[in-house]
C-alpha cells in the first residue's frame, strides 16, 4: 500500500519527475487500446468458429456439393472463409486461376490480422526506456543534492531523487511486462490464423 501511495503521489505536478510518470501512463493506455482492438479482431472476429466452418465445409465437399460449399463460404466473414471462397468461386479457372484468386485475398486478409502488432512492442519498449530515463533523472537529482544542497536539505532532496528513480522504473516495468505478454499471445494467435488460412485454402484447392 505504501508503494502504491508513493506511485500515486508521483503523478502530482508538484512531484519531481511527474512528467515521466504521465508519459509512461499515456503509452500504456495507447498500447492497452491497441491490444483490446487486436484481441477482438484476431481472437473473437477472425478466430471464432473456424473449426465449425471447416467441419461443415468438409461435409459439403465430400458430398460433391460445390455450389452449396461456395455459398456457405461466401456467407461467412472470417478470413479463412474468405480465402476458401476465393478458391471455390474460381474453380472453373483451373489451378492458376484459383491460386491467383487465393493470393489476392490472402494478401489482403493476412496484413489485417498482423497489423499494429509491432506497436505493442514499441510501446512496451518506450515505457521501459522512459522509466530508465526517469531513473537517470532521479539519480542525477540525488547526486546533485549530496553535492550542492545544504546539510539540512540533503535528506529530503536525496529521498526525492531516489523516489523519482525507483518510481519511474517501477511503473515502466509494470506497464511493459504485461504488454510483452499480451503481444506474445496475440502474435501466436495471429501467426496460427495466417498459417491456417494458407494451409486450409491450399488443401481445398488441391481437392478441387
Amino acid at each position: 500500500m505504501v508503494v502504491i501511495g508513493k506511485i500515486v503521489e508521483s503523478f502530482s505536478p508538484s512531484a519531481d519527475g511527474f512528467g515521466f510518470m504521465w508519459v509512461i501512463l499515456a503509452v500504456g493506455g495507447i498500447a492497452a487500446a491497441i491490444s483490446v482492438e487486436r484481441f477482438l479482431y484476431i481472437v473473437m472476429k477472425s478466430g471464432k468458429g473456424r473449426k465449425e466452418f471447416m467441419a461443415n465445409l468438409s461435409q459439403l465437399l465430400k458430398g460433391d456439393k460445390l455450389a452449396e460449399a461456395t455459398s456457405y463460404a461466401q456467407n461467412k466473414t472470417i478470413p479463412l472463409a474468405k480465402c476458401i471462397y476465393a478458391v471455390l468461386k474460381s474453380r472453373d479457372k483451373g489451378e492458376k486461376g484459383m491460386s491467383d484468386a487465393l493470393d489476392e485475398v490472402f494478401l489482403t486478409e493476412a496484413p489485417r490480422i498482423t497489423r499494429y502488432m509491432n506497436l505493442i512492442v514499441v510501446c512496451a519498449n518506450v515505457a521501459t526506456l522512459t522509466g530508465l530515463l526517469g531513473t537517470i533523472y532521479g539519480l542525477i537529482a540525488a547526486f546533485d543534492a549530496v553535492a550542492n544542497k545544504p546539510a539540512a536539505e540533503r535528506p529530503t532532496a536525496l529521498a526525492n531523487g531516489i523516489s523519482v528513480a525507483m518510481g519511474t522504473t517501477f511503473l515502466g516495468l509494470v506497464v511493459a511486462i504485461p504488454l510483452l505478454v499480451v503481444n506474445g499471445y496475440l502474435t501466436l494467435q495471429a501467426t496460427r490464423l495466417v498459417e491456417e488460412m494458407e494451409e486450409k485454402s491450399l488443401k481445398v484447392m488441391h481437392i478441387l
